[in-house]
């Protein structure tokens, strides 16, 4: 998958672009986002970066059938992240259908987040034998409360739009048919203002969790080494595919 990415009027609109896989992320898609998101940082044209998902669904996050690598290489997924985190213009999401790992904490680097009624989020990290990762072991607690957060990551549940807008994840819920609609007009009513006021802003808005966002994917990366190839991780990843079929 490489992203569908189109810049109108100051707004790049990012989508990610493999709807027969739910927009899963395989290793070439990781490095795409990586790339639209140094464009989205370096190019003076952006003012506003939207991210929404071809189909019905935001992403099912990682791609379980792709674990390809350089073991010399920094992995893919934390070059993403370096850029998402580095971002420092507004970012709003436009996120319906499933919106499952990366899917769902993708949003959680978002400024804005639009949703729509059919969203079906979840955290299945624990599910996998695994630990949380792009810093949403941390972001999520700021956004909802350390409570629940925990209930979310322990629970692994599904999480509807209505309940997003409840916790606060999502600051509306559109029909489905208006949603990127929605998220569009309202980049493009931000991307009026002087970009450097933006930018500006943002990086006031995120200087208090920076260091708290570093930390987070240090524990995060720490936990996933532990945890990935060990004995019940293993047996989650075998019993996911055996329940697919």
């Amino acid at each position: 998958m490489h992203p569908d990415v189109t810049l109108k009027d100051k707004v790049l609109h990012i989508v990610f672009n493999r709807p027969e896989k739910k927009n899963c992320f395989d290793r070439a898609a990781w490095l795409a986002l990586r790339d639209a998101l140094v464009r989205a940082r370096t190019d003076d044209a952006v003012s506003v970066v939207v991210l929404s998902g071809a189909g019905k669904d935001f992403s099912a996050g990682v791609d379980l059938n792709d674990f390809t690598g350089d073991p010399n290489e920094k992995p893919p997924f934390e070059q993403m992240m370096d850029e998402l985190c580095a971002l420092d213009k507004p970012l709003i999401a436009a996120a319906t259908g499933v919106a499952i790992g990366f899917g769902a904490t993708a949003l959680f680097h978002c400024d804005v987040v639009y949703v729509g009624e059919t969203l079906r989020l979840r955290l299945p990290f624990v599910s996998l034998g695994l630990v949380p990762e792009a810093a949403s072991s941390y972001l999520l607690q700021v956004m909802i409360g350390s409570r629940r957060a925990a209930e979310l990551f322990y629970t692994a549940e599904w999480v509807d739009a209505t309940r997003a807008l409840e916790v606060g994840i999502a600051n509306r819920v559109c029909p489905d048919a208006e949603l990127t609609a929605t998220a569009l007009a309202k980049a493009a009513e931000i991307a009026r203002w002087p970009m450097g006021s933006l930018r500006a802003t943002k990086r006031c808005l995120k200087t208090a969790h920076t260091s708290a966002i570093g930390a987070a994917r240090r524990a995060e990366m720490e936990g996933m080494i532990q945890q990935a190839g060990s004995p019940e991780n293993i047996e989650a990843i075998t019993a996911f595919f055996n329940r697919r079929g």
